[in-house]
């Protein structure tokens, strides 16, 4: 049995959460894990190299309203982690993206995909600083870069996102163990459309040495972790670009 995961300002007294990083080994967590949040219930998981009784297996894992809920940490600078909960209910289930640090006595929100789902949480630039900037001293957590950058990709959202992320997912999703011709298509549909009207902007405002996105349904419309102290918040902007 995977260990219990305690996140005091996150926890339901009715449901138990445990560690779920043993799935990182799973290509058929990383099909679902990017498929699900777009919503597409008709995938060929095999088009993917994913066999579909594996596939259809870790969906129903990962939608079980009996069993515990899961969390896979993603540990990055000065002691925060940015954790992926898989929570399911009678009536719904959500995944939910959010930084914690055990000094805030709060939670940093990214977004959530559910139905009443939001986002994005993280620019370009914060989700590569994410994946290549693994905790110094935290054992728990992933801390492959590969499997970092996809498992915070479903908040992703920048208007600047260059060209090249497209390779770069393409190259993650291998890594991973998808199938090496269809990660090119795949990872076009995980990326969003660079320079669009419509696409999230992000910027630093006076308030707050942290970015705030442009989107209406972005959670970072406000500062991220609104309301804890400027050092607090000092360190944290730091830690979100890999400066630290």
């Amino acid at each position: 049995m995977t260990a219990a995961v305690h996140i005091p300002e996150y926890e339901d007294e009715d449901k138990e959460l445990r560690a779920g990083e043993d799935l990182a080994c799973e290509p058929a967590f990383w099909l679902a894990h990017l498929l699900l949040p777009l919503g597409h219930g008709d995938e060929e998981p095999q088009e993917y190299g994913v066999p579909e009784e594996a596939y259809d297996a870790m969906v129903e894992r990962l939608g079980d309203a009996e069993a515990p809920g899961l969390v896979v940490r993603v540990p990055f600078g000065r002691g925060h982690t940015a954790c992926v909960a898989y929570q399911n209910f009678e009536d719904e289930s959500v995944i939910d993206f959010f930084v914690h640090h055990p000094d805030w006595g709060r939670l940093g929100f990214l977004g959530q995909h559910g139905p009443h789902g939001s986002g994005p949480g993280l620019s370009w630039p914060e989700l590569t600083a994410l994946a290549r900037s693994a905790g110094e001293h935290d054992p728990e957590g992933i801390g492959d870069r590969a499997r970092r950058l996809l498992l915070l990709l479903p908040v992703l959202g920048d208007a600047d996102t260059p060209p090249e992320a497209q390779r770069t997912v393409a190259e993650a999703l291998v890594a991973v163990g998808l199938r090496a011709d269809a990660a090119g298509e795949l990872a076009a549909r995980l990326v969003d459309e660079p320079g669009l009207e419509h696409q999230p902007r992000w910027s630093v405002t006076a308030d707050s040495p942290i970015p705030v996105c442009s989107s209406d349904y972005s959670p970072r419309q406000i500062p991220l972790a609104l309301g804890i102290t400027e050092e607090q918040a000092r360190i944290l902007a730091e830690a979100l670009t890999g400066d630290h």
